[in-house]
């Protein structure tokens, strides 16, 4: 039974290894591909962070699940992969929630976003404009970007129990 389940988390382990390795390669290349282009896109970078900290949390949490989880993820790629996608979906959530300034404080990351001129509405143009030059404000705000996206694939309670805050003091608020 023990050699059973350690030959099923050497599975899940390389399998881990190989996407977080393609995860990798992809952010790598789209770094190259963003200074080709002179043009760095931010949220791929953190939906990048957010998926590599899915795969180590699935990986620290390994020796720890339940034999029926192991054999499930042992036999299933998607599964795998379920929760590093869901670690990118959270970690652009947040990113979402530091370019509205909903979420503030000297541990989140400041942005540089540039003001819509298409008065009184925004214009397509004011959009490609926010999208492409939209930029942590220093270096070290990237790398609390990095960071951050990072934790929210690793801790997959961090962003959804942000936003019923949010929704809380919202509703405090309201009334």
């Amino acid at each position: 039974m023990e050699r059973e389940r350690s030959s099923r988390i050497l599975l899940v382990s390389r399998r881990l290894l190989i996407f977080t390795v393609a995860t990798l390669i992809l952010t790598v290349g789209l770094f190259v591909v963003s200074f080709y282009y002179n043009r760095f896109p931010v949220s791929w970078f953190c939906f990048e962070c957010g998926i590599i900290g899915g795969f180590v949390s699935i990986q620290q949490r390994l020796k720890k699940v339940e034999d029926e989880e192991l054999e499930y993820l042992s036999q299933s790629w998607i599964a795998i992969l379920v929760n590093p996608i869901f670690g990118g979906l959270f970690a652009l959530v947040l990113y979402v929630l530091f370019l509205s300034g909903i979420i503030e404080s000297a541990l989140f990351p400041k942005f540089a976003i540039p003001e819509f001129k298409g008065q009184p509405f925004p214009t397509t143009d004011d959009l490609r404009y926010f999208f492409t030059t939209t930029y942590p404000a220093s270096g070290s705000d990237f790398a609390k970007l990095a960071f951050w996206s990072f934790v929210a694939g690793f801790s997959e309670r961090l962003v959804p129990q942000m936003i019923q805050r949010v929704a809380k003091n919202d509703d405090k608020n309201g009334e």
